[in-house]
């Protein structure tokens, strides 16, 4: 979730004044961009309440409110504005020390998102050309959100002066790929299974899915084996409480071999009330009080794992640029080798192997596994690209992303958040049921024939 911290950039000695006196009014909690419904009414990626199914965000959140702004300082030489001094999770990350050894250079980070403002003063020079999956003949606004602008300020926000949003990888590009519409949803996987398939083959090394739901996408996953396969690694956030009517961890954080990322209170080891987290939780990074960059040239406040992931994918950024050479499941390995542990001893089911550690997984010496930890390679099987839940089975054969697919096992399986859906024991249970009835009806009958023979 989000709130409004400056929308325009103004100078005055009054305007500096009211900026002042509104950073002491408490931060409240808004939808990022537009409002979207309340998660009872709005399903996730896979939950079916109406033929059409829509997909919430963690970082969104029903109802706009008031915020308090944050406004530039002047334009005075050598002076930080309030926006810089706010980026308190570079400190926290140590960002400056990891500096010395890497800045992410040369790294292309994909963020698939609901697109991201080239524009934005803080992303000026750091943003390739994209892809648009929602509006392919091109929108107005690059970014009707803002939520994909701030992911992508967090990963590569310039920092070659004192003003605005610093990225943890300033160095690293953004390869944005727009798959969320004005509303910050999707409403067909296959949209989010094309942008990964799409950012592998254009450069991306990273990727980065601040976006999810409750139920599994085989299609969704044959994306993610691709990007495996081509050696590439992927961060996904876990989830929000808010935006979520299940409380497993979101769908694609879940798949194996994907960094599932939580988020914690501040700065502070613990665990944001608003985080879904489980077992599939691998890392942990800031979620809260933190400020990002808003197209086209503001800023706000935000808050979810949806922030929480970018910190996370920038870090990969770094050690990507810093080992060029080194393999993807080696960097997997080597992020959660060095994260600060938190929480019980060792990996558990809250914070993962900890708090991302971006100094520690630069300089930590990290013996090569070869291999992703936290891929189990099993195949997702032969699937396709198909429709979303509730739809007509995909067509047979292939498709346009190449991947091969029968009509049922491209077909989705639909089922409500919460729910364990296996319709084997169902069956079995339903078929014992009704032979004890007939059994029993068959001995009553007999019974009341010898009776009335009688």
């Amino acid at each position: 979730m989000a709130e409004d911290v400056t929308r325009v950039r103004r100078s005055g000695a009054a305007r500096r004044a009211a900026g002042r006196a509104l950073l002491g009014v408490a931060a409240v909690a808004v939808s990022v961009g537009l409002p979207v419904a309340p998660a009872a009414a709005a399903p996730a990626v896979g939950e079916q309440a109406t033929a059409r199914v829509t997909v919430t965000v963690p970082g969104a959140a029903a109802g706009p409110l008031a915020a308090p702004p944050v406004r530039r300082a002047p334009d005075a030489k050598g002076r930080p504005d309030q926006v810089r001094d706010e980026q308190w999770q570079i400190d926290a990350l140590r960002a400056t020390t990891a500096w010395r050894t890497s800045t992410g250079s040369g790294v292309i980070v994909a963020v698939i998102d609901s697109g991201v403002d080239a524009s934005h003063p803080d992303l000026a020079g750091q943003v390739l050309p994209g892809l648009d999956l929602v509006g392919p003949e091109g929108t107005a606004e690059p970014d009707p959100v803002g939520h994909g602008t701030t992911v992508a300020g967090l990963i590569a926000g310039r920092n070659d002066d004192s003003r605005g949003v610093v990225g943890l990888a300033p160095e690293a590009r953004i390869l944005p790929v727009r798959v969320l519409d004005a509303k910050n949803r999707y409403d067909d996987a296959m949209v989010v299974a094309k942008g990964v398939r799409w950012a592998v083959d254009n450069g991306a090394r990273v990727i980065n899915l601040s976006l999810g739901g409750s139920s599994d996408s085989p299609a969704l996953a044959a994306a993610l084996d691709y990007a495996f396969a081509r050696d590439v690694v992927v961060v996904a956030c876990t989830g929000n409480v808010a935006t979520s009517t299940s409380s497993k961890v979101w769908y694609p954080a879940r798949e194996p071999g994907v960094l599932a990322v939580s988020g914690l209170e501040g700065d502070s080891e613990d665990l944001w009330s608003g985080a879904i987290t489980g077992r599939q939780t691998v890392l942990t990074a800031p979620a809260t009080g933190l400020v990002g960059a808003r197209s086209p040239d503001g800023y706000w406040r935000v808050q979810g794992t949806s922030f929480a992931a970018p910190l996370v994918a920038a870090t990969a950024a770094l050690v990507r640029a810093r080992y060029p050479q080194m393999s993807a499941g080696d960097v997997v390995n080597r992020l959660l080798a060095t994260a600060r542990d938190i929480g019980p001893t060792g990996r558990d089911d809250r914070f993962g192997y900890g708090l991302v550690d971006p100094v520690a997984a630069l300089t930590a010496d990290v013996p090569s596994v070869g291999r992703n930890p936290l891929d189990d390679r099993s195949s997702p099987g032969v699937v396709g690209f198909g429709p979303a839940p509730g739809a007509a089975d995909a067509a047979a054969g292939g498709d346009e992303m190449g991947i091969d697919a029968s009509r049922q096992q491209a077909r989705w399986s639909a089922q409500p958040a919460g729910s364990h859906h296996d319709s084997t024991p169902e069956r079995l249970w339903t078929g014992l049921a009704i032979s004890v009835a007939l059994l029993t009806g068959t001995a009553l009958v007999v019974r009341r024939l010898r009776q009335w023979g009688r």
